[in-house]
């Protein structure tokens, strides 16, 4: 299994990430299991740890931040996102990614 999927029939792009808060960098950081790893520059607190992870996401994938949601795992290391209507920049970036 991989750690995304596509949905095409709901044109959303569903990925699973185990975050890392508290790095000293925002960045990917390879796979953990069966979830891409990213680290985070924030603390888990007041949702900070998650508002940077979608932000980091939206400016790595060039989706806007509205689009993307945590439909699981919002105070959990492991998430679910999920982003509407992810256009061929973002599907191809995690292609990329799932290839190293």
């Amino acid at each position: 299994m991989t750690w995304y999927r596509f949905d095409g029939d709901r044109n959303v792009l569903c990925i699973n990430l185990y975050v890392q808060p508290n790095a000293r960098s925002t960045e990917r950081a390879g796979t953990h299991g069966e979830a891409l790893k990213v680290r985070v520059a924030a603390p888990p607190l007041d949702d900070r740890a998650n508002q940077l992870l979608i932000d980091f996401l939206g400016k790595t994938l060039g989706v806007p931040g509205s689009r993307i949601r945590i439909s699981r795992g919002g105070r959990s290391r492991h998430k679910l996102i999920e982003i509407a209507a992810p256009g061929e920049t973002a599907l191809r970036t995690v292609r990329e990614w799932e290839q190293g």
